[in-house]
């Protein structure tokens, strides 16, 4: 009853947003407004293998605001964005799959937060944001593997799995700059709150904390636009560390409290491969190693390939296969997941996407957990 309570509350929210948008976009964009919602709903079913048997549904809601100053008629350059997100229903991953990259991306529990609350300013060709940012919309992203469900397509396990970082569901305050060089090289860096609040303490996302032992993470990234005969690609580079004070108390390995830091790099390649009218292929790879001994996740890779225009003859539906493998340190070993997903846009605002995943050795090969095969029906709404 809850789940259908929420679920229909949240229809109705974007309903009269896109009412409201479609009576008054003019005026909003001439007051520098800009409204956005969005769901996301997954039908999880697990027939084989992993912690049991099963079906699961989840579902995740954003309301977007973003305010323009330039646009608005005042100061130029500035920008103000706020996203509020609903999380709710199952998690499939902890509860039937036993996967650590977790099959789906919308996957965390129920809550009701910000996720981002920040303000941007550009100078020249340099932009910098502060406030309450998520690293994964700028940093280590892949706009290919950007398709598919499984989170580790989208922020990389040498990131996610061995320090706190700012990502979906819990952000933390930061600082980015974003320096174009040129029009195809760009050069991003960030500093953030080494420690996010933990949402038992932090609900809403709005009580932040900066405790002497959280130490920082930061982050740097070159990105280079690329053209390998006539078809665009992206390329990037990155190197993360992270510090924090260790205690005695919570680690009983060290012998004292001490300053202990992280460190890893990754690359990412996005390239266009064949292009015939409104038909493509793309394919892209990610690459991350940490040699910290204290990391979880050493070494991760991928490769994928979408197909674009497969049954339209428009863009509007989008085939893919990738294949993510993270190597865990020695004690857990490796688990390797296979995704095989299909997108298709019903109407501009509404889309389904059929997903198939196979994972070998769900948590590393010591889990005791057997290979699992899970399929997921998502359905996206935006106004």
């Amino acid at each position: 009853m809850k789940r259908i309570f929420t679920v229909s509350t949240f229809v109705l929210v974007f309903c009269f947003n896109g009412f409201l948008y479609s009576q008054t976009d003019s005026t909003r964009f001439d007051k520098g407004f800009q409204f956005e919602a969005s769901y996301l709903g997954d039908n999880v079913n697990n027939v084989h293998g992993g912690i049991k048997r099963g079906s699961a549904f989840l579902g995740m809601a954003n309301l977007r605001l973003l305010f323009d100053t330039e646009k608005a008629g005042l100061w130029s350059g500035s920008q103000f964005f706020v996203n509020a997100v609903n999380t709710h229903g199952a998690t499939p991953s902890a509860e039937m799959l036993g996967d650590m990259q977790v099959a789906s991306n919308i996957e965390a529990g129920n809550h009701t937060y910000i996720q981002e609350l920040w303000y941007k300013q550009v100078v020249g060709n340099v932009e910098f944001t502060l406030g309450l940012q998520d690293l994964n919309v700028e940093f280590a992203v892949s706009d290919n593997g950007g398709l598919f469900l499984n989170s580790s397509f989208g922020i990389l396990p040498v990131i996610s799995a061995n320090v706190p970082a700012p990502i979906f569901p819990l952000t933390s305050l930061g600082i980015t700059s974003k320096w174009s060089i040129n029009d195809k090289t760009s050069w991003l860096n960030a500093i953030y709150d080494g420690s996010p609040s933990d949402f038992d303490y932090n609900p809403y996302n709005l009580n932040w904390q900066f405790a002497s032992g959280d130490g920082i993470l930061a982050v740097t990234e070159l990105q280079r636009n690329v053209e390998v005969k006539n078809l665009p690609g992206v390329y990037k580079l990155g190197l993360y560390t992270h510090n924090h004070l260790v205690e005695k108390q919570f680690n009983a390995n060290f012998p004292d409290s001490l300053d202990h830091s992280k460190y890893g790099f990754y690359m990412y390649a996005d390239q266009r491969v064949f292009q015939r009218g409104e038909t493509s292929i793309d394919v892209f790879s990610q690459f991350g190693y940490s040699p910290s001994a204290l990391s979880l996740n050493r070494v991760f890779f991928s490769f994928g390939v979408n197909l674009k225009g497969l049954m339209t003859k428009s863009d509007s539906d989008i085939l893919g296969f990738a294949v993510a493998h993270a190597n865990y340190n020695e004690s857990v070993g490796g688990e390797t997941s296979l995704e095989l997903t299909y997108q298709r846009l019903i109407t501009k605002n509404i889309f389904i996407q059929p997903d198939l995943q196979y994972i070998i050795n769900p948590s590393g090969k010591n889990s005791g957990i057997s290979n699992c095969f899970a399929g997921t029906l998502r359905l996206g709404l935006s106004f």
